[in-house]
């Protein structure tokens, strides 16, 4: 694929004093828990890119639970420059609302010390980052796939088929990491890293309330971290088609499964699996795209897939230009026959 780099310079920020003459530069990190408190798997991935800012580590957890993530953190990460851990208990901060976390994280990058603030590029660093940005008045770097240096970074533009290189000169850097770009740090116990709580009570609050949350649950390996993940497209007639031939190819390579916008658009499967542009970027090991014509917003969330392979009956579509290997002709008749073999092969 032909790739553009383009340089851009973000202006806006009264002081343009450099990486190196801050002595105390640290960067803050947002680390994403579920509900249980336990750590997400895309933290691993936001971490290491931290690393590459080459300044101390500051983790941040927040909510009600979030002593159990620092807590998780400490006995499963193993993180080189990860000095301190951040914890505010308050139950205002459960759930990730940006109207109650990006006030805490502004009173935070007060502190001279911070030059950077990095969060995963998913649907809580999406809504909190813009917040954030506004009320420090300072310009976010979106969905950094590359860091270059602490004020050089590289992110996807024209839904990935060009790259720009920006170059960011304001005193706090604010970015979100698409976790797929970078590897996850090395697991294991952390050493020597200070926990302190941070005191906060939500001042001049807006009129936001949680009300529920209905989520798919699944015994499947989560979309966003799956090393194997089998997708669903248009070609599928309904529902009942699409669980019938995907969940048993799922099935048997214990993958995760995924589904094009147009799937989701026609009620063949829950929106939490869509995958692109509009959805959850990945980068499995192994991608099978099942009935995917490959539109540019499907590519643009799953191109980076170590092997990609492509069924489908129509022999211009063009996910196979993009596809290691291509299976042309009936998915009805290829899946099931597909599916058979792996079984055989694991027996």
């Amino acid at each position: 694929m032909f790739r553009v780099a383009a340089r851009t310079n973000i202006l806006r920020g009264a002081s343009t004093r450099s990486f190196l003459s801050s002595r105390f530069a640290s960067t803050l990190a947002l680390i994403e828990t579920n509900a249980e408190g336990k750590l997400e798997p895309s933290c691993l991935n936001l971490l290491d890119a931290a690393k590459q800012l080459n300044n101390p580590i500051v983790a941040l957890f927040v909510g009600s639970k979030a002593a159990i993530g620092a807590q998780d953190l400490q006995d499963s990460v193993k993180c080189e420059g990860l000095s301190k851990i951040l914890v505010a208990k308050d139950s205002s901060l459960d759930h990730y609302l940006p109207e109650n976390v990006s006030p805490l994280l502004a009173d935070l990058l007060k502190d001279e010390e911070y030059t950077h603030f990095v969060v995963s590029s998913s649907s809580v660093g999406k809504n909190i980052l813009p917040r954030l940005g506004a009320l420090i008045d300072n310009q976010p770097v979106c969905d950094v796939i590359k860091i270059l240096g602490p004020t050089k970074f590289i992110r996807p533009i024209y839904a990935g088929n060009a790259l720009a290189t920006i170059e960011c000169p304001q005193t706090k850097k604010l970015l979100s990491i698409r976790a797929s770009a970078f590897p996850a740090v090395e697991t294991g116990k952390l050493e020597g890293a200070e926990v302190a709580e941070v005191p906060f009570t939500l001042k001049d609050a807006l009129p936001i309330e949680w009300v529920s949350a209905n989520l798919t649950k699944t015994s499947r390996p989560e979309l966003g971290s799956a090393k194997v993940i089998v997708t669903g497209g248009r070609a599928f007639k309904d529902k009942e088609s699409f669980e019938k031939y995907m969940v048993p190819l799922a099935d048997s390579l214990n993958a995760a499964i995924g589904a094009t916008r147009a799937a989701v658009d026609n009620g063949l499967c829950d929106n939490s699996l869509q995958i692109g542009q509009t959805g959850k970027i990945v980068a499995p090991s192994l991608y099978i795209a099942v009935g995917v014509s490959g539109a540019v917003q499907h590519l643009a969330g799953m191109k980076d897939s170590g092997t990609i392979v492509a069924i489908n009956n129509d022999p211009d579509a063009p996910i196979f230009k993009n596809a290691d290997y291509g299976l042309e002709g009936d998915l009805f008749e290829i899946v099931p026959q597909l599916t058979e073999k792996i079984n055989a092969a694991k027996a």
